[in-house]
């Protein structure tokens, strides 16, 4: 057995077009690892970048990859990121503030139906 680990060479696209990387990660990394990459790679020019990496979601072979999982439980026959893989990058968009999300709340209720059944 050799002491060589399994490598895989990654780029992500963001949703602008633009590429970061492209660059090797060890197959033990975990996506929540590589989203930690894209935030502190984040070009500066761009607004409304990431802030954590719930804020992220990363596409490979349509899939949406899980936090948890590292790299090699991601493979399948479909992506066996053997070459370069180019991942997606889809950006959560932020959230509202509580207070806006409570006239949103309270607009919903005002428009109740006012009918009775019998």
């Amino acid at each position: 057995m050799s002491g060589m680990q399994e490598q895989f060479e990654i780029k992500f696209r963001l949703p602008d077009g633009t590429d970061i990387g492209p660059k090797q990660y060890p197959a033990a990394s975990t996506v929540a690892t590589l989203k930690e990459t894209i935030i502190a790679q984040w070009p500066k020019d761009k607004e409304k970048g990431p802030r954590t990496v719930n804020d992220i979601k990363l596409i490979n072979a349509g899939k949406i990859l899980e936090n948890n999982r590292t790299l090699s439980e991601c493979k399948s026959p479909i992506c066996d990121f053997s070459g370069m893989t180019t991942m997606h990058v889809v950006v959560r968009a932020p959230t509202q503030d509580k207070q806006s999300d409570r006239r949103a709340a309270k607009k919903t209720k005002d428009f109740r139906c006012g009918c009775t059944i019998m």
